[in-house]
C-alpha cells in the first residue's frame, strides 16, 4: 500500500469511531433531493418550456425569433 508506510514506519489513518445509524444517514441524505424545474407556457405556440430558455417548438424568446425553425 504506497502512501501508508514511510521508511518502514506505519503511518495511522483515521477511521471512524462508530458505525453510522440508519437514521443519522437518512436525516442528511434529506437534502440530496431533485428540484423541480421551472416550466412556463411559450407566449408565442402555447407549448410548455424552461423558463429563461428559447422555445424548442417555435425558437422564440422574449419575443423575438431567436431559431429558426
Amino acid at each position: 500500500m504506497t502512501g501508508l508506510f514511510d521508511q518502514g514506519e506505519v503511518i495511522q489513518v483515521a477511521v471512524p469511531f462508530r458505525r453510522t445509524s440508519k437514521t443519522r444517514k437518512r436525516k442528511r441524505r434529506t437534502h440530496f433531493k431533485l428540484s423541480v424545474p421551472g416550466m412556463v407556457r411559450c407566449p408565442q405556440c402555447g407549448e410548455w418550456k424552461l423558463a429563461h430558455r428559447v422555445c424548442k417548438e417555435c425558437g422564440h424568446y422574449k419575443g423575438e425569433e431567436v431559431v429558426e425553425n
